[in-house]
């Protein structure tokens, strides 16, 4: 595809930016809000800074009969507060060409918070399309298309939501004059001519231009001159001047019509004048750009005067439901808007219409769209906090470096401290110490440096202690701690977990295995109080016991000496009294591709056939061997394929459980997956990682289980999927490592038979398989309930009891299943589960009697009850 057709679809689709829009018409599609009117509601709001606050919402409607649900961020900033202002912050160094993160931005420029800025082609050096005005410095001026908005802020701090074009001249000595196209502006066609835009065409670069390299796209052969204080100082006719232009000057880049221009009218040591405005595309509207404080450039109007405005720009031909970025204000013209809604579940985000929908229920009376899918970002500071944090859920899982975006500053004075607030865990558990902090922020709601604001903590009740700042908590409970600095004052309540405030607890090992003479690390530990808050119980506070091999717990790892024959081994984790079990099966890894051992045969595919890939053998910095799949998607349309087809001769032995690969990510978001081909001929496709957004080599796992898939399988591929939907966003151009290419086999613990019992109320008499048994103590129903004695349990039922005096707590242990009993206690614990009892264990004639119910619901047996012969029946 030629560059020009390129440009041709990169401006269809927003000029290649990293948003998609709705398929909807801008006033068309409104009338389906009217039977299922979305809600907004808003969750929390928190001051930033004076004259900022980030308010966070979620939206709510229908699609398709189905509910769903969307994250709304947006920061409202007080255009008449002398204490906050607005600017665009840009790429790195507050220079083009050199992205950066939203939150990279706020930190490097100091800002309070910040969201993505303006549309840039994915596929050219970084600058965004629209103008730009930083700090009331012209850093870009707009392109010469139609329908793109701008937000910009006059001398006034009043808001602007307008169309503006650019209009510019380069005078030489003679009084010879030509057209200046614009500035730090990248290549583009023109609409609807469709002509490139550098053809015979001359544009000013400068220093926050941070490259070399002057949009030189392979379409027009540059003329570049460097001028300083007005004075030509370099002509290189056919060529490019090897410098960044200088502060105190610019460099011009010209070609066809403008570089014989050049080559005419201008000489080295010639003054030369350039004159240049940016000004409203409508000409009855007289503003002095020259005097506003700061503009960013968008794509189309969303909303205007309150109501869904119709599309500036053409997005007939776009879809979806995406995360996206939008700025805006108020009617009275005293509030700017800093937009961002993000996935929520099951939704992607929101159309076009739904966002001009949330946009006017926040409060926008005229706004615009800034680029958003995997650019939509927001970064703020906490209150009390120096360091902006990310605030929304990006698309893709990473943060995307983009070209400039819209900082919140404050420019407020020190002032005196106003409050001070303890910093503390949600909750703690018994035996835990954790360094409590605190923040303090000043009346103009900006951090105050605490170092200098030593204080004084205490706990109440004797609940706790404290060494300086760190506190132990020794008693569950509510720990009430206090802080005291100077006049300030903080106290804070933290939830102490026992054993009593558990709801369940478990162990993560689901991809675990054991295999002989290796050590494993112990899995984390998850406990989820009566309130609802889970988090990791510190592994230091863990007790842990291993059945069924021959293990030693140390140092937070498990050491397998022997599986002797075992297929598994029960694992069981207990805090304060608290115990759960999983079982953890045995294992072993096969490594199928190794290319430093043997070599599958590898070959490149690809889909369509304009896409580019290849395959080689590389060898890595520490002398390792692996394969490098290269791919170029810049060519062809719709979904793109690059495959490292193997070899399906090979053939997979036994039935492996999981794939893991070692894989050399490019950070390029596009989507790795692998082809398996199983014994029935059939083609599973095995996601190995939804989003490649990691640089270096990393182990991708994927569970096989989850696949119907026909033993014996061959692997068929590995390969990365660019897909149509957001492609502009992803790199199209790139290359990944692929090595050991690993097989897991996992066994499982051998279930427990299940004995056929029969017992009757009131009789010592039972049959197990037929045979006779004597009870110690007859079962006896209480409360509807049927007690049993607990040796019955080890002697009948096969599992095994513990007893532990000092708690009068009886453990039941059979397979993979751990019940935990209390005397005279209806709460009980099944697998790390909470569970109340009809009625509690008893001790009756010096025996332990347990409910059978429980026994039996939680192990597995069939109970049948006959109340004529009240004989229960146990299969």
């Amino acid at each position: 595809m030629s560059l020009q057709k390129k440009w041709r679809k990169l401006s269809c689709v927003v000029l290649a930016a990293s948003l998609l829009l709705s398929s909807w018409p801008g006033t068309g599609g409104n009338a389906a809000y009217a039977a299922n009117e979305p809600t907004v509601t808003m969750l929390s709001q928190e001051i930033l800074t004076s004259g900022a606050v980030l308010k966070k919402y979620v939206w709510k409607s229908m699609r398709n009969n189905k509910e769903v649900q969307v994250n709304g961020n947006v920061i409202e900033v007080d255009l008449t507060n002398p204490n906050v202002k607005l600017d665009v912050m840009t790429g790195t160094g507050n220079q083009f060409t050199k992205k950066q993160t939203v939150l990279g931005m706020t930190k490097e420029t100091k800002a309070v918070a910040g969201i993505n800025g303006d549309f840039y082609n994915t596929q050219a050096e970084g600058v965004p399309m629209g103008p730009q005005i930083s700090n009331g410095q012209l850093m870009a001026t707009p392109p010469y298309l139609p329908g793109f908005y701008s937000f910009a802020l006059d001398k006034n701090n009043k808001p602007i939501v307008d169309l503006f074009t650019f209009k510019g001249s380069i005078i030489a000595k003679d009084g010879a004059s030509y057209p200046l196209g614009g500035i730090n502006k990248t290549y583009y066609w023109f609409e609807p001519s469709k002509e490139h835009s550098h053809i015979d065409g001359m544009f000013m670069y400068t220093n926050a231009w941070g490259q070399i390299d002057r949009s030189n796209d392979g379409v027009t052969v540059p003329t570049e001159v460097l001028v300083q204080n007005g004075i030509i100082k370099q002509i290189a006719v056919n060529g490019i001047i090897r410098m960044i232009a200088p502060e105190d000057g610019y460099i011009l880049r010209a070609s066809g019509k403008a570089a014989d221009f050049v080559v005419t009218h201008l000489k080295e040591g010639d003054p030369l004048k350039a004159d240049y405005q940016v000004l409203a595309q409508d000409p009855n509207k007289n503003y002095d750009v020259s005097t506003f404080k700061m503009m960013i450039g968008g794509h189309t109007i969303m909303v205007d005067e309150g109501k869904p405005a119709a599309f500036s720009r053409e997005v007939a031909s776009l879809c979806c439901n995406r995360s996206r970025t939008a700025i805006g204000y108020s009617q009275d013209m005293k509030t700017a808007y800093l937009i961002t809604v993000d996935n929520y579940g099951d939704s992607k985000g929101l159309s076009m219409q739904e966002l001009q929908q949330f946009m006017i229920k926040v409060g926008v009376w005229k706004g615009l769209n800034l680029d958003g899918g995997g650019s939509t970002q927001m970064a703020a500071r906490p209150l009390g906090e120096f360091e902006p944090v990310l605030v929304n859920k990006t698309e893709t899982g990473a943060q995307r470096r983009v070209v400039n975006g819209v900082g919140v500053y404050s420019t407020a004075p020190q002032g005196e401290v106003k409050e001070i607030f303890i910093q503390a865990p949600s909750f703690m558990f018994v035996g835990e110490q954790a360094a409590l902090g605190y923040k303090a922020y000043d009346i103009y709601y900006n951090p105050v440096e605490t170092s200098k604001l030593p204080a004084q903590w205490s706990v109440a009740d004797n609940s706790g202690t404290f060494k300086e700042n760190v506190f132990t908590a020794t008693k569950p409970g509510v720990a009430k701690v206090t802080a005291v600095s100077g006049k300030g004052q903080s106290t804070a309540n933290i939830e102490v977990v026992g054993r009593n405030q558990l709801k369940s607890m478990s162990i993560k090992a689901d991809n675990m295995t054991l295999t002989e003479g290796e050590s494993v690390k112990l899995p984390p530990v998850i406990a989820t109080t009566l309130t609802g808050k889970s988090r990791e119980i510190p592994p230091q506070l863990i007790q842990w016991e291993v059945l069924g091999i021959q293990g030693e717990l140390a140092n937070g790892t498990l050491k397998v000496n022997s599986l002797a024959g075992s297929s598994g081994a029960q694992l069981i984790a207990k805090y304060d009294g608290y115990s759960t079990m999983t079982v953890i099966p045995a294992g072993v890894d096969k490594v199928w591709y190794d290319l430093d051992n043997f070599a599958v045969m590898t070959t490149s595919e690809v889909k369509p056939q304009e896409v580019k890939a290849g395959v080689s053998i590389k060898l890595s910095e520490t002398g390792n061997k692996y394969l490098e799949l290269n791919y170029d998607f810049t060519q062809g349309t719709g979904n793109k394929w690059a495959y490292a087809a193997m070899n399906t001769g090979i053939v997979i032995e036994g039935q492996p459980q999981y794939m893991k690969v070692k894989v050399n990510g490019d950070e390029s978001l596009n989507w790795l997956r692998a082809e398996i081909l199983d014994n029935a001929g059939k083609v599973h496709l095995v996601d190995l990682a939804r989003s490649i957004n990691w640089k270096g080599w990393k182990q991708v796992t994927a569970d096989l289980s989850e696949y119907p898939i026909s033993y014996p399988i061959r692997v068929k591929s590995i390969y990365v999927v660019n897909e149509e939907i957001g492609q502009d966003e992803r790199l199209a151009k790139s290359a990944i490592g692929i090595d050991d290419i690993t097989f897991t086999y996992r066994g499982g613990l051998a279930k427990p038979s299940f004995n056929s019992i029969s017992l009757t109320i009131n009789k010592k008499d039972v049959t197990v398989n037929g045979k006779r048994m004597m009870l110690e103590q007859a079962p006896v129903i209480e409360k509807g309930n049927t007690l049993i004695p607990i040796r019955f349990v080890t002697d009948a039922l096969g599992g095994t009891v513990r007893w532990d005096d000092t708690e009068r707590k009886v453990t039941v242990i059979r397979g993979g299943k751990m019940i935990d009993l209390w005397i005279d206690n209806p709460d009980l614990i099944v697998n790390g589960q909470r569970v109340t009892a009809e009625v509690p264990p008893v001790i009756m004639n010096n025996l332990t009697m347990v409910p059978l119910r429980i026994l039996s619901e939680n192990l597995g047996w069939k109970v049948t009850w006959d109340p004529q012969t009240r004989q229960v029946t146990l299969q």
